[in-house]
């Protein structure tokens, strides 16, 4: 039997304020945009190389939560005004440990403390941002 799927649980706007280039987009509202658009593109570059599922979660600013599956791709959460990324991604967590293996990306020290006591790992952005640096190098080679 195969070993289950590993999800990848990415608290997106954490990433966002983690990262110098993608906070310095964030900061102007024309270009928060673009900040989003890269972390995406990176973070399916990782999926694709590394064979994780990957959910990204962000703060929303509409009425209730809003779920995107890319085809093959990832999926991206927009939590509602009264929840939080934390807790959708402590929420997941919480539900699916017992079924494959958690692993989360946050800055949020109580996000790692609470995600650890479940039995999730926790990997910090700046772990994140290796991550996908070692996969885009391995895209790169196998293409060449």
């Amino acid at each position: 039997m195969p070993a289950p799927l590993t999800y990848l649980l990415v608290d997106g706007h954490s990433v966002i304020h983690a990262w110098p280039e993608l906070k310095r987009e964030h900061r102007v509202a024309s270009r928060r945009h673009l900040a989003r658009t890269e972390l995406l593109k990176r973070l399916r570059n990782l999926q694709d190389m590394s064979g994780m599922q990957v959910v990204v979660v962000f703060d929303g600013a509409r009425q209730g939560t809003n779920e995107e599956r890319e085809p093959q791709g990832l999926q991206i959460i927009y939590a509602d005004p009264g929840t939080t990324a934390d807790t959708i991604i402590e929420r997941l967590v919480a539900k699916y440990i017992q079924e494959r293996p958690m692993r989360v990306v946050s800055a949020d020290g109580m996000v790692r403390e609470t995600i650890l006591s479940l039995g999730a790992e926790w990997f910090s952005p700046e772990i994140l941002r290796s991550l996908c640096d070692g996969a885009e190098t391995n895209m790169r080679a196998r293409l060449a």
